[in-house]
Protein backbone atom coordinates (compact mmCIF):
# COMPACT_ATOMS: atom_id res chain seq x y z
CA UNK A 1 0.00 0.00 0.00
CA UNK A 2 1.50 3.21 -1.09
CA UNK A 3 0.05 6.84 -0.21
CA UNK A 4 0.42 10.53 -1.07
CA UNK A 5 1.60 13.06 1.32
CA UNK A 6 0.02 15.63 0.19
CA UNK A 7 -2.06 17.02 -3.17
CA UNK A 8 0.78 18.40 -4.13
CA UNK A 9 3.63 16.63 -3.37
CA UNK A 10 4.98 13.80 -6.01
CA UNK A 11 6.51 11.42 -2.57
CA UNK A 12 5.07 8.59 -1.86
CA UNK A 13 5.30 6.48 0.90
CA UNK A 14 5.03 2.75 1.29
CA UNK A 15 3.69 1.23 3.80
CA UNK A 16 3.71 -2.45 3.15
CA UNK A 17 6.34 -3.63 5.27
CA UNK A 18 4.65 -1.69 8.09
CA UNK A 19 1.28 -4.05 7.95
CA UNK A 20 2.68 -7.07 9.45
CA UNK A 21 3.32 -5.47 12.81
CA UNK A 22 1.34 -7.21 15.54
CA UNK A 23 0.57 -5.45 18.80
CA UNK A 24 2.24 -9.11 20.62
CA UNK A 25 5.61 -8.47 18.76
CA UNK A 26 5.41 -4.96 20.02
CA UNK A 27 4.93 -5.60 23.58
CA UNK A 28 7.78 -8.69 22.83
CA UNK A 29 9.83 -5.94 21.84
CA UNK A 30 9.60 -3.93 24.46
CA UNK A 31 9.80 -6.59 27.35
CA UNK A 32 13.10 -7.34 25.41
CA UNK A 33 14.43 -4.07 25.67
CA UNK A 34 13.37 -3.45 29.06
CA UNK A 35 14.91 -6.60 30.34
CA UNK A 36 17.42 -7.23 28.24
CA UNK A 37 17.44 -11.66 28.19
CA UNK A 38 15.63 -13.76 26.64
CA UNK A 39 14.27 -16.01 29.13
CA UNK A 40 13.08 -13.12 31.49
CA UNK A 41 11.05 -11.50 28.64
CA UNK A 42 9.29 -14.43 27.71
CA UNK A 43 8.42 -14.98 31.22
CA UNK A 44 7.20 -11.62 31.59
CA UNK A 45 5.17 -11.98 28.87
CA UNK A 46 3.61 -15.57 29.42
CA UNK A 47 5.54 -17.46 26.35
CA UNK A 48 8.12 -19.69 26.10
CA UNK A 49 11.54 -18.10 25.25
CA UNK A 50 11.52 -19.53 21.59
CA UNK A 51 8.14 -17.88 21.01
CA UNK A 52 9.53 -14.80 21.77
CA UNK A 53 12.78 -14.93 20.00
CA UNK A 54 10.92 -16.07 16.93
CA UNK A 55 8.35 -13.62 16.75
CA UNK A 56 11.02 -10.71 17.30
CA UNK A 57 13.22 -12.33 14.65
CA UNK A 58 9.79 -12.55 12.03
CA UNK A 59 9.46 -8.76 12.19
CA UNK A 60 12.97 -8.18 11.90
CA UNK A 61 12.63 -10.32 8.82
CA UNK A 62 9.81 -8.60 7.45
CA UNK A 63 11.32 -5.16 8.01
CA UNK A 64 14.56 -6.31 6.69
CA UNK A 65 16.86 -4.83 9.49
CA UNK A 66 18.05 -6.16 12.95
CA UNK A 67 16.49 -4.85 16.30
CA UNK A 68 18.53 -5.93 18.74
CA UNK A 69 22.36 -7.04 18.46
CA UNK A 70 22.44 -10.48 19.79
CA UNK A 71 26.08 -10.70 19.77
CA UNK A 72 26.13 -8.21 22.99
CA UNK A 73 25.72 -9.34 26.20
CA UNK A 74 23.37 -8.34 27.49
CA UNK A 75 21.70 -8.24 24.22
CA UNK A 76 20.93 -5.04 23.18
CA UNK A 77 19.13 -2.82 20.45
CA UNK A 78 20.74 -1.42 17.20
CA UNK A 79 20.40 1.88 16.58
CA UNK A 80 17.30 1.54 14.38
CA UNK A 81 15.88 -0.70 16.74
CA UNK A 82 16.28 2.17 19.70
CA UNK A 83 14.37 4.30 17.57
CA UNK A 84 11.61 1.72 16.66
CA UNK A 85 10.94 0.16 20.60
CA UNK A 86 10.99 4.46 21.41
CA UNK A 87 7.56 4.72 18.83
CA UNK A 88 6.40 1.31 19.71
CA UNK A 89 6.02 2.89 23.44
CA UNK A 90 4.02 5.52 21.74
CA UNK A 91 1.83 3.39 20.08
CA UNK A 92 1.23 1.06 22.46
CA UNK A 93 0.40 3.97 25.22
CA UNK A 94 -2.25 5.52 22.68
CA UNK A 95 -3.76 1.73 22.24
CA UNK A 96 -4.03 1.58 26.20
CA UNK A 97 -5.88 4.82 25.71
CA UNK A 98 -8.64 3.14 23.91
CA UNK A 99 -9.11 0.55 26.79
CA UNK A 100 -9.66 3.78 29.12
CA UNK A 101 -11.57 5.39 27.12
CA UNK A 102 -14.09 2.72 27.69
CA UNK A 103 -13.84 2.36 30.95
CA UNK A 104 -14.42 6.32 31.73
CA UNK A 105 -17.62 5.83 29.18
CA UNK A 106 -19.23 2.55 30.62
CA UNK A 107 -18.39 3.98 34.25
CA UNK A 108 -16.55 0.66 35.08
CA UNK A 109 -13.58 -0.48 36.54
CA UNK A 110 -12.07 -3.67 37.62
CA UNK A 111 -9.02 -5.66 38.23
CA UNK A 112 -6.08 -4.78 40.41
CA UNK A 113 -3.77 -1.50 41.87
CA UNK A 114 -0.56 -2.07 43.26
CA UNK A 115 0.45 0.84 45.63
CA UNK A 116 4.18 1.09 47.07
CA UNK A 117 4.88 3.75 50.01
CA UNK A 118 7.85 4.64 51.97
CA UNK A 119 8.06 3.49 55.45
CA UNK A 120 7.58 7.14 56.79
CA UNK A 121 5.08 7.67 55.59
CA UNK A 122 3.07 4.16 55.05
CA UNK A 123 2.09 4.62 58.99
CA UNK A 124 -0.20 7.60 58.71
CA UNK A 125 -1.28 7.21 55.39
CA UNK A 126 -1.96 3.37 54.28
CA UNK A 127 -4.44 2.24 57.27
CA UNK A 128 -6.98 5.63 55.71
CA UNK A 129 -6.23 5.08 52.11
CA UNK A 130 -6.69 1.33 52.23
CA UNK A 131 -10.52 2.51 53.97
CA UNK A 132 -11.30 5.83 51.72
CA UNK A 133 -9.87 4.07 48.20
CA UNK A 134 -12.47 0.82 48.92
CA UNK A 135 -15.05 2.67 49.46
CA UNK A 136 -14.64 4.63 46.19
CA UNK A 137 -13.73 1.94 44.09
CA UNK A 138 -14.36 -1.43 45.55
CA UNK A 139 -14.50 -3.08 42.24
CA UNK A 140 -10.36 -3.00 41.91
CA UNK A 141 -8.36 -5.05 43.95
CA UNK A 142 -6.02 -2.86 46.06
CA UNK A 143 -2.62 -4.03 47.40
CA UNK A 144 -0.19 -1.86 49.29
CA UNK A 145 3.55 -2.50 50.27
CA UNK A 146 5.82 -0.60 52.01
CA UNK A 147 9.42 -0.03 50.46
CA UNK A 148 12.30 1.71 50.59
CA UNK A 149 12.82 4.38 47.88
CA UNK A 150 15.31 2.89 46.02
CA UNK A 151 13.62 -0.43 46.07
CA UNK A 152 10.38 1.19 45.15
CA UNK A 153 12.14 2.80 42.25
CA UNK A 154 13.26 -0.72 40.71
CA UNK A 155 9.80 -2.17 41.40
CA UNK A 156 8.36 0.29 39.33
CA UNK A 157 10.94 0.11 36.41
CA UNK A 158 10.23 -3.81 36.36
CA UNK A 159 6.53 -3.19 37.05
CA UNK A 160 5.94 -5.11 40.22
CA UNK A 161 4.04 -2.00 41.41
CA UNK A 162 2.07 0.29 39.46
CA UNK A 163 2.83 3.42 41.37
CA UNK A 164 4.26 4.33 44.18
CA UNK A 165 4.11 7.37 47.20
CA UNK A 166 7.49 8.80 48.33
CA UNK A 167 9.57 11.55 48.83
CA UNK A 168 10.72 13.61 45.43
CA UNK A 169 12.61 14.56 43.02
CA UNK A 170 13.48 11.19 42.15
CA UNK A 171 15.68 11.91 38.94
CA UNK A 172 14.13 9.35 37.29
CA UNK A 173 13.99 9.88 33.09
CA UNK A 174 11.49 7.89 32.77
CA UNK A 175 9.10 8.36 35.62
CA UNK A 176 6.41 11.10 36.29
CA UNK A 177 6.33 12.78 39.89
CA UNK A 178 2.82 14.12 40.72
CA UNK A 179 3.30 16.50 43.83
CA UNK A 180 0.85 15.41 46.19
CA UNK A 181 1.54 17.50 49.38
CA UNK A 182 4.66 19.15 51.16
CA UNK A 183 5.44 18.14 54.94
CA UNK A 184 7.60 20.00 57.05
CA UNK A 185 9.82 18.92 59.52
CA UNK A 186 10.34 19.71 63.40
CA UNK A 187 12.87 19.08 65.99
CA UNK A 188 11.62 16.83 68.60
CA UNK A 189 14.06 17.37 72.08
CA UNK A 190 13.87 15.46 75.16
CA UNK A 191 12.17 17.51 78.32
CA UNK A 192 15.34 18.33 80.11
CA UNK A 193 17.28 19.15 76.64
CA UNK A 194 19.18 22.38 77.78
CA UNK A 195 18.12 24.04 73.86
CA UNK A 196 14.48 22.84 73.67
CA UNK A 197 13.45 26.47 74.03
CA UNK A 198 15.74 28.18 71.58
CA UNK A 199 14.65 29.27 68.64
CA UNK A 200 15.82 27.06 65.76
CA UNK A 201 17.36 27.22 62.07
CA UNK A 202 20.18 24.96 60.22
CA UNK A 203 23.01 26.73 61.66
CA UNK A 204 22.42 26.32 65.45
CA UNK A 205 21.28 23.01 65.22
CA UNK A 206 22.44 21.19 67.99
CA UNK A 207 25.48 19.19 67.42
CA UNK A 208 25.50 16.07 69.46
CA UNK A 209 23.11 13.34 70.26
CA UNK A 210 21.35 13.16 66.68
CA UNK A 211 18.99 10.19 66.66
CA UNK A 212 18.17 9.46 62.90
CA UNK A 213 16.78 6.28 60.28
CA UNK A 214 19.04 3.46 59.46
CA UNK A 215 20.24 3.53 56.50
CA UNK A 216 17.92 3.22 53.24
CA UNK A 217 15.36 5.24 54.91
CA UNK A 218 14.97 8.64 52.62
CA UNK A 219 13.87 10.29 55.84
CA UNK A 220 17.51 10.11 57.18
CA UNK A 221 19.09 11.13 53.63
CA UNK A 222 16.57 14.43 53.86
CA UNK A 223 17.77 15.08 57.34
CA UNK A 224 21.65 15.13 56.48
CA UNK A 225 21.06 17.17 53.21
CA UNK A 226 19.27 19.36 55.43
CA UNK A 227 21.79 20.70 58.59
CA UNK A 228 25.08 18.28 57.68
CA UNK A 229 26.63 20.97 55.85
CA UNK A 230 26.77 23.11 58.61
CA UNK A 231 26.70 20.47 62.16
CA UNK A 232 29.90 18.71 62.64
CA UNK A 233 28.24 15.62 64.10
CA UNK A 234 29.42 13.81 67.04
CA UNK A 235 27.00 11.22 68.05
CA UNK A 236 24.87 9.90 65.39
CA UNK A 237 22.77 6.65 67.10
CA UNK A 238 20.09 4.84 64.36
CA UNK A 239 16.57 3.58 64.75
CA UNK A 240 14.29 2.28 62.50
CA UNK A 241 11.17 4.33 62.83
CA UNK A 242 9.71 7.51 63.85
CA UNK A 243 8.00 6.12 66.63
CA UNK A 244 11.08 4.79 68.03
CA UNK A 245 13.02 7.71 67.50
CA UNK A 246 10.61 9.09 70.00
CA UNK A 247 11.13 6.83 72.66
CA UNK A 248 14.84 7.15 72.61
CA UNK A 249 15.01 10.46 73.12
CA UNK A 250 11.88 10.55 76.02
CA UNK A 251 14.33 7.53 77.60
CA UNK A 252 18.17 8.74 76.73
CA UNK A 253 18.06 12.44 75.77
CA UNK A 254 19.07 14.03 72.50
CA UNK A 255 16.81 14.90 69.58
CA UNK A 256 15.80 14.03 66.34
CA UNK A 257 13.42 14.92 63.48
CA UNK A 258 10.32 13.92 62.96
CA UNK A 259 7.92 14.31 60.15
CA UNK A 260 4.62 17.12 60.12
CA UNK A 261 2.60 13.32 59.87
CA UNK A 262 3.73 12.33 62.79
CA UNK A 263 2.85 15.09 65.23
CA UNK A 264 -0.59 13.81 65.87
CA UNK A 265 0.40 10.40 67.31
CA UNK A 266 2.46 12.66 70.32
CA UNK A 267 0.94 12.96 73.43
CA UNK A 268 0.03 16.15 74.63
CA UNK A 269 3.34 16.23 76.87
CA UNK A 270 5.41 14.96 74.17
CA UNK A 271 3.98 17.93 71.84
CA UNK A 272 5.47 20.79 74.50
CA UNK A 273 9.31 19.32 73.13
CA UNK A 274 8.12 19.80 69.80
CA UNK A 275 9.99 22.64 67.82
CA UNK A 276 9.57 24.27 64.43
CA UNK A 277 12.70 24.84 62.16
CA UNK A 278 13.05 28.02 60.56
CA UNK A 279 15.13 30.44 57.81
CA UNK A 280 14.70 28.14 56.01
CA UNK A 281 12.19 25.59 57.12
CA UNK A 282 12.65 22.09 56.35
CA UNK A 283 10.33 20.95 54.40
CA UNK A 284 10.21 17.86 51.90
CA UNK A 285 7.74 17.24 48.53
CA UNK A 286 5.92 13.88 48.62
CA UNK A 287 4.51 12.39 45.07
CA UNK A 288 2.42 9.66 42.89
CA UNK A 289 5.47 7.96 41.08
CA UNK A 290 4.09 6.50 37.94
CA UNK A 291 5.99 5.09 35.02
CA UNK A 292 5.98 8.09 31.46
CA UNK A 293 3.80 5.09 29.77
CA UNK A 294 1.21 4.89 32.61
CA UNK A 295 -2.38 5.82 31.16
CA UNK A 296 -5.05 4.85 33.47
CA UNK A 297 -5.96 8.35 34.35
CA UNK A 298 -9.25 7.98 35.60
CA UNK A 299 -8.00 5.57 38.32
CA UNK A 300 -4.68 7.98 38.80
CA UNK A 301 -7.37 10.44 40.21
CA UNK A 302 -9.21 7.95 42.45
CA UNK A 303 -6.20 7.49 44.02
CA UNK A 304 -5.68 11.51 44.08
CA UNK A 305 -8.70 12.33 45.72
CA UNK A 306 -8.75 9.46 48.15
CA UNK A 307 -5.59 11.03 49.53
CA UNK A 308 -6.54 14.51 49.23
CA UNK A 309 -9.17 12.79 51.74
CA UNK A 310 -6.59 11.66 54.32
CA UNK A 311 -3.95 14.78 54.13
CA UNK A 312 -4.33 18.11 56.15
CA UNK A 313 -5.12 20.46 53.37
CA UNK A 314 -2.98 23.21 54.14
CA UNK A 315 -0.28 20.36 53.12
CA UNK A 316 -1.78 19.55 49.73
CA UNK A 317 -0.08 21.01 46.54
CA UNK A 318 -2.43 23.71 45.66
CA UNK A 319 -2.89 22.41 41.68
CA UNK A 320 -3.88 19.25 43.24
CA UNK A 321 -7.01 21.05 44.93
CA UNK A 322 -8.23 22.68 42.19
CA UNK A 323 -7.99 20.78 38.92
CA UNK A 324 -7.69 16.90 37.68
CA UNK A 325 -4.88 14.60 36.75
CA UNK A 326 -4.31 14.66 33.18
CA UNK A 327 -1.45 12.44 31.60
Amino acid sequence: MCFRINQTDKMYICIDRINIMTLQQLEYILALNKYRHFVTASKKCGVTQPTLSTMIQKLESELNIEIFDRSKHPVAPTSIGEKIIEQAERALTEIRKIGEIVLNETDTLSGSLHIGVIPTLATYLVPRFIQVFSEKCDSVKLTMSEMNTATLIEALKKDSVDMFIAATPLDQPDFLEIPLFYERFYAYFSADHPLKDVPLHPENMPQEKLWVLEEGHCLRDQVFNFCSASIPYTHVFEAGSIETLVRIVDINGGYTLIPELHLPLLTEGQRQNVREINNPPAIREVSIVIHKNFVKERLLNIVGEAFKTIIPEGMLNERLKKFTIRL
